[in-house]
C-alpha cells in the first residue's frame, strides 16, 4: 500500500464537487483522512474563491493509474479536457506526494505546491507535520516554519463524515 496525498480544490459550486471528490477518492483507497476545508482567493487569475483541502489515503494502484483515475474523477465532475492553469474549476484533484516518489515528470513528485502554497502546506501541516518530503529531506513541520505565506486561510465548516 502507498500513502498518498492529493490536493482537492474547487471554486465552483464548491460544496458539491468537494464532497463528490472526497467520496470519489474513498472508493479508490482505504484509511482515508481529510484535512480542515480552506477558503481561499484564486492564486494567479481573478475568480470566485476556492475550497481547498488535502487528502491522505492508502492506495494499491500504482502512481500511472492513480492519476489516470483522478483525471476520469475530474472530467466526469465538469472539468474541461482542455482546461488551462489559471481559471475556475469544478474540481481539481492533484497529487502532492505519492509514497517515497520523486519525479520531474507529470505528475511532479513531490509536487512543488507545497513549497509554494498554505492551502497545500497548511492541510499538510494538519495531516502529517513529522513526514520527511522526498528529496528535500525536511519535514512538512520544518517546511512550514519556514514558510512566510501572506494568504490568509478561512476554515470552512465541516458539512461531511
Amino acid at each position: 500500500m502507498i500513502t498518498a496525498y492529493i490536493g482537492i480544490g474547487s471554486n465552483i459550486d464548491r460544496r458539491k464537487h468537494i464532497q463528490a471528490a472526497i467520496e470519489e477518492l474513498r472508493a479508490l483507497g482505504q484509511d482515508v483522512r481529510i484535512s480542515t476545508i480552506f477558503e481561499c482567493e484564486a492564486v494567479g487569475f481573478e475568480s470566485h474563491a476556492f475550497y481547498n483541502l488535502v487528502v491522505e489515503m492508502k492506495t494499491e494502484l500504482s502512481l500511472t493509474e492513480f492519476s489516470r483515475q483522478l483525471r476520469d474523477i475530474e472530467l466526469k465532475w465538469g472539468r474541461a479536457a482542455d482546461a488551462g492553469k489559471f481559471e475556475p474549476r469544478t474540481v481539481d484533484l492533484d497529487i502532492i506526494l505519492f509514497g517515497e516518489q520523486v519525479s520531474s515528470a507529470k505528475p511532479e513528485l513531490p509536487r512543488s505546491d507545497i513549497f509554494k502554497y498554505a492551502f497545500v502546506l497548511q492541510p499538510l501541516m494538519e495531516l502529517c507535520p513529522q513526514l520527511v518530503v522526498p528529496q528535500d529531506g525536511r519535514t512538512i513541520e520544518q517546511i512550514w516554519q519556514q514558510s512566510d505565506f501572506s494568504v490568509a486561510l478561512e476554515p470552512v465548516a465541516q458539512w461531511f463524515n
